[in-house]
């Protein structure tokens, strides 16, 4: 008799299968988008989830300029960047990158949450955001979901 009735089935280049997701952001909190974009892109809503393989999906988001902060967020929080020059730290708020590059805020969340790692960049590297309601990815069919229907 087998004692074990169960394998573990460990993920492999012909097991994985990378579907299209489209997701629209408008009225969505940003972090509570970006942590479950973040569990799609990185494969862990999969029953062959490998941590050191990209078994995630390719996500398209739309519409990421009409996103939502809580509380005061949109004018307290703040975005910092180094130019790599003394003195050259540069703070900037949601509410300009609102104004100026509406996908940025999305890209920034999404990425904090992936592995820090080739992984990650891989991973990263399948993430679509536009801030328009139009995306150029219509050939590869991608299947809308409900992001709020996700656990």
């Amino acid at each position: 008799m087998d004692t074990i009735s169960y394998k573990t089935r460990s993920a492999n280049n012909e097991i994985i299968v990378k579907d299209w997701l489209l997701i629209d952001a408008e009225k969505e909190i940003v972090g509570r988008l970006a942590s479950k974009v973040a569990i799609l892109l990185r494969g862990k809503n999969k029953t062959y989830y490998t941590p050191n393989l990209n078994c995630g999906d390719n996500v398209i988001i739309i519409n990421a300029e009409k996103v939502q902060f809580t509380g005061k967020k949109l004018t307290d929080k703040m975005y910092v960047r180094h130019t790599g020059y003394p003195g050259g730290q540069r703070m900037t708020t949601p509410r300009q990158y609102l104004a100026k590059k509406p996908e940025k805020i999305l890209e920034l969340a999404i990425r904090g949450m992936l592995p820090k790692n080739k992984l990650g960049d891989d991973m990263y590297k399948h993430l679509f955001v536009y801030a328009g309601s139009e995306h150029p990815h219509e050939a590869q069919k991608p299947n809308k979901i409900n992001i709020n229907t996700l656990k």
